[in-house]
Parts: C-alpha cells; structure tokens; sequence
C-alpha cells in the first residue's frame, strides 16, 4: 500500500473534522465540556502530528516495511497483520491509566502510547475506554489491517458477541462493537496477561506520571530502554 502525500489544506480539513468527531464522542460517552479555543488547541496538536507523519511513496510497500531496531524486538511470536495490544491499570479512588502498544506484522515494536483517565476507577471501564483510543490511534494512523490483543476477556467477548446490556458501558461497547463489526480488517481477541506484558508495562508507567500528561513522554524510548 502506497501512502499518497495530501496538501496541507486537505489535511488540516481532515484533522479539524476528526477533532469535531472525537469531541462529540467525549462529550456525549463521557460527559466532557469544553469550549472552542481547547478544540483548536486539539485541532493544531492533530494536524501537527498528522503532517509530520513519515510519507511512503513506494510502490508495494506499506509504512510498516522497513523494521524497528533488534533492540525493539520483543519475541512474541508471528503474525500476518499490525498488532494493536492493549491493557490497563488502576489507582483506586484517584485516576487510570492505560498503555497501548503496536507492533509490526513481524511482532516488532512500532509505536508506543499511554493514556491518563482522571477519577475513573472502575477495571472494566478503564479496559474499554483503553481500547477505544487503542481504535482511534489506529484509525488516525491509517491502519486498515490490525489485530487488537487484550486480557479483558469480558469485554472482548461481548464485542464479539455483540453483547451490550452492561449499562455501565454500553454506550463505548455499541461504539467499538459498529467499529469491529463494520470493518473486514479489524479483529479483536483474548490473551494472557502473560501474553499482553508490555502493554501492561507501559500502562503502569502512565499510571505512575500522573497527573503530568503522559503526551509529554517519551514511552517507545522508555520501553526500549527496559528491555
């Protein structure tokens, strides 16, 4: 798969709608407010990111072909697609966190990211609520093909069930559920929380940095860094 480069005009239009999108999402599942100057601050951080996004041009090959360092290698095994795992943790009474990492078709580290929930404390909301920015990162990234791995089995069996009477969720469940079920490329399954160590890992370390913003950190060298 070959990556187009898009003018900047088009991109900024992209980032701001999907801005527009993931704020209706926040405010509607998860009772967020938040005014306009905070949603173009959003807006400058997306269409900055997206535009510095590694442009692949080669006929053939995806943004995926080339391989991390050994040093990223983690020995988990093959695979025919991206990996998406994902896992997270909690402080009781306080806030949340959750780690998301990707791998390549060949199980290396790509990319690594850690999110922060302030006052979430429930496990199974946590989980969900990991797995939906899991989706979005991928969406954002222009991944098609990925196989999510997780070890709240729960949950991934009421997605592939279909299964939303949990009324505590159901909202993110039928959210994530439109996204598994409508799209041919994106499969989610259970692993040990032997299996989902790294995630695991870097949902821990987003624990233990808030409450700075872990955007701010550097969580593929810190993984590598551990290995």
């Amino acid at each position: 798969m070959a990556l187009i480069p898009q003018p900047p005009l088009f991109m900024a239009l992209v980032a701001l709608l999907w801005r527009i999108w993931r704020s209706r999402n926040w405010v509607v599942f998860e009772g967020k407010q938040f005014g306009f100057p905070v949603l173009m601050r959003q807006f400058q951080q997306q269409y900055e990111e997206w535009i510095r996004l590694p442009i692949n041009t080669s006929p053939g090959l995806s943004p995926l072909a080339a391989e991390p360092s050994k040093s990223n290698l983690m020995g988990l095994g093959g695979g025919n697609r991206v990996v998406c795992m994902w896992d997270g943790a909690v402080w009781r009474g306080s806030h949340s966190a959750g780690g998301v990492v990707l791998f390549t078709p060949t199980r290396y580290v790509w990319l690594v990211k850690g999110v922060c929930f302030p006052g979430m404390d429930d496990p199974m909301v946590v989980e969900l609520l990991v797995l939906r920015e899991a989706v979005w990162w991928c969406l954002e990234l222009g991944l098609s093909e990925v196989q999510f791995e997780g070890d709240a089995k729960v949950i991934i069996d009421k997605i592939n069930r279909a299964d939303a009477r949990d009324n505590r969720i159901r909202a993110v469940l039928e959210e994530l559920q439109q996204y598994f079920h409508s799209s041919a490329g994106f499969r989610v399954r259970f692993v040990g929380r032997s299996s989902n160590r790294v995630a695991h890992s870097v949902a821990r370390k987003a624990l233990s940095l808030y409450p700075t913003t872990s955007r701010s950190f550097d969580f593929l060298a810190w993984l590598s860094s551990t290995m």
